[in-house]
């Protein structure tokens, strides 16, 4: 079992960067394909971004590619989330999955593990 648990939601002004975190517990974290999805009111989840187990390899959504990164920290157990340049239309729940495996994951489906999530607010 993995036990997710993300941080750093807010609310930005467009153009503005907020960097979310995702605190893994419990089993082996080097071991999980991580990734981070959102969902807008009436929406549903959509992918944003995914990396493999070490951090080497990364994967983006084309609405967030060149503003967001994802990155890890083994050794802290926790995955983040940078964004700048916010749109309006980042305004989401994001919330953080893992799974285990060496590569990386972009359908929600393929996740079996999940965060409570955390609200950002892009507005002037």
């Amino acid at each position: 079992q993995v036990q997710l648990v993300e941080s750093g939601g807010g609310l930005v002004q467009p153009g503005g960067s907020l960097r979310l975190s995702c605190a893994a517990s419990g089993r082996t974290f080097s071991i999980y394909a991580m990734g981070w999805f959102r969902q807008a009111p009436g929406n549903e989840r959509e992918f944003v971004a995914t990396i493999n187990w070490n951090g080497r390899s990364t994967y983006y959504a084309d609405s967030v590619k060149g503003r967001f990164t994802m990155s890890r920290d083994n050794a802290l157990n926790t995955v983040y989330l940078q964004m700048n340049s916010l749109k309006p239309e980042d305004t989401a729940v994001y919330y953080c999955a893992a799974q285990y495996g060496s590569s990386w994951f972009t359908s929600a489906s393929e996740y079996n593990y999940w965060g409570q999530g955390t609200e950002v607010t892009v507005s002037s």
